[in-house]
């Protein structure tokens, strides 16, 4: 892994680490603030908000700016807004820090996304994005389950200030590694980037991360009782099949990223063809506790291996100016998260049975599918799909000797 790639993976991580961790501390936080549960849950949706809120906004700000110098500032805005949550002597001070604290985080995944294509070999772009994300899926395993520990035993501000600390290496890593090719600021600018988002194939892209991610948070947002109620497990024991998650995530991830700089939309409709089947079985795979473990793992490895495919085909699309519409589909990506929640709740409302979320999802996944496949229709009539196998082509091939400059052209052809 180049180190300018791990650097924008400790960015990931950290965001990682902080997007999650309030779900485990809400009993602390909630206690310490004098709360119900249900008002710290507020704190999950605020930081939610300030993602969708600060994916496109921050990336349309930042259009003129040097991509290196703009990751910096973005993670600068990530250790403050931690920074005040540690500090926030009330609930409604926590509240503003936390969606501070999202407002960098769409913004990073989708401009560090362009970095790290832009730092690949042609025939490498979709693996060098999945290994920035690594540090999202990895802050799954490890971060959030200790960042966890460390809010129980020392106090929930402890992990915000852990966190902020983690920020601080990001930034220092970013300065020192990524090339000098990449403080230019790019040529476009905000007109360019803005123009990208007329583009029906974006927007399609776009609807293909909504359908497919709300596939698999309708299901996992209420994969506890799936597991304590249908599988028989009891409520200590989630914790360590929801790391089980992380580590199929981690490994979709990286599998994704591999078979997408083959075939990008054969990765695309073959993740969300497998995410539909792990849904539709999940009634029966909750049956016994051994294979309820086998179905939360899949879980995690079918979604995330559609996730930088996914990421790769809005670039595409936007191809000669990506930052804004990479960020939108980060703001995508919760949008998913929240409306996945809610249709999987629905399903619950209406007494269909506790599985019934992950068939919910099912259902997402082949709609993602279809709207995957009219992108692909469209594509084909205005001649942007070739009929044969697809690959990811770098537009320019740089010096390998070189830093790749921001300078260069950044289009790609399905």
């Amino acid at each position: 892994m180049p180190l300018a790639l791990l650097a924008l993976a400790v960015g990931a991580f950290g965001i990682g680490t902080t997007e999650f961790v309030m779900m485990g501390l809400l009993p602390e936080v909630a206690d310490d603030l004098h709360i119900s549960i249900p008002a710290a849950g507020q704190l999950v949706s605020a930081y939610a908000l300030g993602v969708v809120i600060g994916a496109p906004l921050l990336a349309a700000v930042t259009a003129r700016m040097p991509r290196r110098t703009v990751l910096i500032g973005l993670m600068g805005l990530f250790v403050l807004g931690n920074a005040l949550s540690a500090l926030a002597p009330d609930h409604h001070w926590l509240l503003a820090a936390r969606w501070v604290s999202g407002l960098p985080h769409g913004a990073f995944f989708g401009v560090g996304a362009v970095v790290a294509a832009n730092l690949s070999a042609p025939g490498r772009r979709a693996r060098s994005v999945s290994r920035m994300f690594l540090g999202l899926t990895v802050a799954n395993v490890a971060g959030v389950p200790v960042a966890t520990l460390m809010g129980q035993h020392l106090g929930w501000r402890a992990t915000f200030l852990g966190v902020s600390v983690i920020g601080v290496a990001a930034m220092a890593a970013l300065f020192l590694l990524i090339p000098h090719g990449h403080a230019h600021a790019p040529t476009g600018g905000l007109g360019s980037e803005l123009a990208a988002l007329r583009s029906l194939p974006v927007w399609l892209a776009l609807g293909t991360t909504v359908a497919g991610f709300g596939a698999l948070f309708s299901a996992y947002s209420y994969v506890t009782p799936m597991l304590t109620d249908a599988a028989g497990y009891t409520g200590a024991s989630v914790t360590l099949l929801l790391g089980l998650f992380g580590v199929g995530a981690t490994i979709g991830n990286l599998l994704g990223g591999r078979l997408a700089d083959h075939s990008l939309r054969g990765t695309l409709f073959g993740g969300l063809a497998s995410l539909g089947v792990v849904l539709a079985l999940f009634p029966l795979l909750m049956s016994t506790r051994w294979s309820a473990a086998l179905a939360v793992t899949l879980l995690g490895t079918a979604a995330f291996a559609t996730g930088s495919p996914l990421q790769m085909t809005v670039m595409e699309r936007a191809s000669g100016a990506p930052s804004l519409a990479s960020s939108a589909n980060q703001a995508a990506f919760n949008l998913a998260n929240a409306g996945g929640a809610w249709i999987g709740g629905l399903a619950l409302a209406l007494g269909l049975g506790v599985t019934s979320p992950a068939l919910a999802g099912a259902a997402l996944a082949v709609l993602g599918l279809a709207v995957a496949g009219v992108a692909y229709t469209v594509d084909r009539r205005r001649g942007e799909a070739p009929a044969g196998r697809e690959r990811v082509v770098a537009a320019h091939v740089p010096d390998r000797t070189e830093p790749v400059s921001d300078d260069a052209p950044e289009g790609v052809t399905g």
